[in-house]
Parts: C-alpha cells; sequence; structure tokens
C-alpha cells in the first residue's frame, strides 16, 4: 500500500493540531484553572471562588426560562457566604440571547436586580467555551459528561472545584436538590 505524499501531509496537519490543542485542554482538567472573562471582559479568576460552593447557569433574556433571574438571585443572596452563581450569557439556544454585554447587564439589573457574576457571551454548542468543555466532558470533569439541551442548564460545582451535578432547565434555582446540596459541609 503507498501512500500520497498529500494524504501524508494532510494526517501530519491533523497530528500537529490535535497536539497544539491538547494542553488547553489538559490545563483546564482543574476547574479553577478555567480562563473565563466577565461580561466587561476583565478576567474571572475562579480560584477566588475556593471554598465555595458555585452553581454555573447558561442565561439567556428571551426565553421562558428567564423568570429563572428572580429565583438565581434570591438564591445568591440567601447564600452568598457560602455561594457564587456564575451566569454565562449565551446565543446558542433559539438565538434567545442577542443582546450586546451592556444590553445583557441592564436587562438582567432593571428586571431582576441581579447581583451575581456574569461572564462573556459563551459558546456552547458551537466555538464551545473552554468552561462548558469542563462542565459537559468527563475526561475533563471527572465525574460525568453531560448535555446542555437548553438555557438555564445548572451546574454545581463543590468547595474543592469538583463537579457535583448537572441539571436541567425545567429544575428551579431553589428546588431542594439544590438546597440540600448548600446545606451539606
Amino acid at each position: 500500500m503507498s501512500y500520497s505524499p498529500y494524504s501524508v501531509s494532510r494526517s501530519i496537519v491533523w497530528l500537529v493540531l490535535f497536539i497544539l490543542s491538547f494542553p488547553v485542554m489538559t490545563n483546564a482538567q482543574n476547574f479553577y484553572a478555567v480562563p473565563v472573562k466577565t461580561i466587561d471582559g476583565k478576567t474571572m479568576n475562579l480560584a477566588d471562588f475556593k471554598g465555595k460552593k458555585i452553581l454555573v447557569v447558561n442565561v439567556a433574556s428571551e426565553c421562558g426560562y428567564t423568570p429563572q433571574y428572580a429565583q438565581l438571585q434570591e438564591l445568591y443572596k440567601t447564600y452568598q457566604n457560602q455561594l457564587v452563581i456564575i451566569g454565562c450569557p449565551s446565543n446558542d439556544f433559539g438565538g434567545q440571547e442577542p443582546g450586546t454585554a451592556s444590553e445583557i447587564v441592564t436587562f438582567c439589573q432593571k428586571n431582576y436586580d441581579v447581583t451575581f457574576p456574569l461572564t462573556e457571551k459563551m459558546g456552547i454548542l458551537k466555538n464551545t467555551h473552554p468552561l462548558y468543555q469542563w462542565l459537559t466532558k468527563k475526561t475533563l470533569n471527572k465525574k460525568a459528561d453531560a448535555e446542555v439541551k437548553w438555557n438555564f442548564t445548572k451546574f454545581l460545582i463543590n468547595e474543592d472545584g469538583t463537579l457535583h451535578a448537572s441539571l436541567p432547565s425545567s429544575v428551579s434555582p431553589l428546588d431542594d436538590d439544590i438546597i440540600d446540596w448548600l446545606s451539606k459541609k
């Protein structure tokens, strides 16, 4: 069997691309090392949240689940000494977060008095952000593969940066499973 120079070159290109992407994946195996930017473009250092539980949720302002912002804010206000909520705007589900960063912030503050941190707009289905790679791939989070099916999917992160669980959009932020998780030391 002979190989053409073209097929060998193409194989080498794919191998190089794979190898170049590998360090990003291995560095992200630690939740706290995942690079994240705030909605205003500043670095969000996840390590600042060590010792607290973290709820990561993909959010959108034009979704049937958008009223969950109020419950998320209530949860954050009630448990802010032990919980950080990180809202991650995404336009990947039905184009339901078309706004600019400024429009998203204004919407959240005006309608729901949101004070928990928001990230830059993130790709989840397309151009998947490293945070969502970590949340959804067992090879990175060491717990489970997960699928984000719609806006307001929730991921619970323990105080040590390990993935506890993922919950679908239909689960309220004030659900007993979340409150029970927050009550455990």
